[in-house]
């Protein structure tokens, strides 16, 4: 099953050292049938993309919570794409949320999708108004689209340290 796994620039570095990741909680986002169903038309590749978004908005809540441990946090999305066996569908958390069986070894990573440096603003905005949009504060919701509207960038896994090295 093809996964979409929250990260941020931090655990991309996590990834890149060890050579697996163990993702937050151990939850990542797929196409499900719960997914396929809340959606009245779309082809595999659009759900595909919907579900790599929720794991993009995801990645704003972890990249909050680095924030307040460090301020020199880098402000990217990140979302990891891989191809893993044994994860279990959570529909009762959301129509994408799977639940993984375990680490995710770098060898079944199919590509890194990760915010450019303009988008580093928006979402900075964003990782502070995520829960308030996901409650429903029109103010807060187009802050968070301020931040969507930035595609993310498309990196083949053997670019991950070259990536990095970057940032």
């Amino acid at each position: 099953m093809r996964v979409y796994v929250p990260a941020t620039v931090a655990i991309l570095r996590e990834l890149n050292e060890a050579g697996e990741l163990v993702a937050v909680g151990n939850t990542a986002f797929a196409l499900t049938p719960a997914l396929r169903e809340s959606y009245a038309t779309g082809g595999d590749e659009e759900l595909e993309y919907a579900a790599m978004l929720d794991a993009a908005r995801a990645s704003l809540r972890l990249l909050n919570a680095e924030l307040e441990k460090d301020p020199n946090t880098v402000m990217r999305r990140a979302v990891i794409s891989a191809d893993v066996d044994g994860a279990v569908l959570r529909s009762d958390l959301d129509y994408a949320v799977v639940k993984l069986a375990g680490p995710i070894p770098l060898k079944v990573v199919a590509a890194i999708h990760l915010d450019t440096e303009d988008a580093q603003d928006a979402v900075r905005a964003a990782a502070a108004v995520v829960d308030a949009a996901d409650l429903g504060d029109p103010d807060a919701e187009f802050t968070l689209g301020d931040a969507e509207d930035h595609e993310l960038a498309w990196y083949a896994v053997q670019e991950l340290p070259f990536v990095l090295e970057l940032m």
